[in-house]
C-alpha cells in the first residue's frame, strides 16, 4: 500500500471518528486514530499490509458507532457547548 493510501487511510478515520455524535467517544476515537498512525509511523514494509487490515476493520467499527450515536442521540455535554463559544 502506497504512501497516499495510508495517508487517505487517516483522514477517513479521522472524517468519520467526527461524524460521532457522543464527545466522549468522539475524542477517544480521534485520539485513538492520532496515537495509533504516529506509533506505526516507522514500521517496516512487511508489517504494513497487517496493519492497514486492522484500520479498515477499526475504521468500519468507527462508521458503525458513528451510526448508532446518530440513532440514540443525547443532549450535548456542558463542555461542548463551552467549546463552540
Amino acid at each position: 500500500m502506497s504512501r497516499l493510501e495510508v495517508l487517505k487511510l487517516y483522514k477517513t478515520m479521522l472524517k468519520e471518528s467526527r461524524k460521532i455524535p457522543s464527545y466522549n467517544f468522539r475524542e477517544y476515537a480521534l485520539r485513538r486514530v492520532r496515537d495509533a498512525f504516529k506509533e506505526n509511523k516507522s514500521i517496516s514494509n512487511n508489517q504494513i499490509g497487517v496493519l492497514i487490515e486492522k484500520a479498515e476493520k477499526n475504521l468500519e467499527t468507527i462508521k458503525r458507532q458513528a451510526i448508532i450515536g446518530q440513532l440514540y442521540a443525547t443532549d450535548k455535554l456542558v463542555i461542548e457547548h463551552e467549546l463552540q463559544k
